[in-house]
């Protein structure tokens, strides 16, 4: 774990990383895959991955951990929110662009997604993708993993439609599971604010409660997993 003075300082240090894991990516085998994250954490990062030279977009492929059952163009479409602040900015090829169609209905969806992971990887269930990111809700949550029991298809399926209540109202959403993220090589979540004080400590520090806590459910099988935190974040940390 690093701890950041702030949002800006993580984001800085999250792109340096990102360009260091694309670089050798591509070096080790020819391209570079990446899963990216919604919300508010990760906006500030697109940002500046738009403006750095010498990144190998041309090599890069780019998939989505979660995604709101949504057109593309809707504000909440997470893929939306990537294309406008990262993608329209950067040479990457349109093919190389596998989005979470939220437009379609949720099974259809999940096939869909589940179809291109294994499309771009013949022979395999998914992709040992070179780098996921991650968020961290303040209620434990990461991607579009919910608190609550963990279900046969979470734990056996690569790609899940989430149609159960969350902050009262449907989740509407597809989202990676964990096989998947816990097969990449590397993991990175990005915790910023104070509202992940508490629970950034109980999921860093207490004892395993993936059902109440599902970031606790991401632990890989043979990557690195780090967090990048700022200090609002940390603060209640034992260091």
């Amino acid at each position: 774990m690093e701890i950041f003075p702030d949002k800006a300082a993580l984001s800085q240090a999250a792109a340096r990383l990102f360009s260091q894991i694309a670089q050798e990516a591509v070096s080790a085998h020819g391209r570079f895959s990446v899963v990216l994250s919604g919300g508010s954490t990760p906006r500030r990062l697109y940002q500046i991955l738009s403006q750095m030279p010498a990144l190998p977009w041309e090599q890069t492929h780019v998939f989505w951990g979660d995604e709101r059952l949504v057109p593309p163009a809707d504000p909440g479409s997470n893929y939306g929110q990537a294309k406008a602040i990262l993608l329209d900015h950067v040479p990457l090829p349109p093919e190389n662009i596998h989005r979470m169609k939220g437009e379609l209905a949720p099974d259809t969806a999940v096939a869909d997604y589940t179809a291109q992971l294994h499309q771009f990887t013949p022979g395999q269930p998914w992709p040992r993708f070179d780098l996921v990111l991650l968020g961290m809700g303040s209620d434990g949550h990461t991607a579009s993993l919910f608190p609550g029991p963990i279900s046969t298809a979470e734990r056996t399926q690569p790609v899940i439609a989430v149609t159960a209540h969350y902050d009262g109202r449907p989740a509407q959403r597809i989202t990676l599971t964990p096989p998947v993220i816990n097969d990449a090589a590397h993991i990175l979540f990005l915790v910023t604010g104070a509202d992940k004080a508490d629970v950034l400590t109980a999921v860093l520090q207490s004892p395993p409660q993936p059902e109440k806590y599902p970031a606790q459910r991401i632990q890989p099988h043979h990557g690195d997993l780090t967090w990048f935190v700022d200090n609002a974040a940390a603060v209640k940390l034992n260091t």
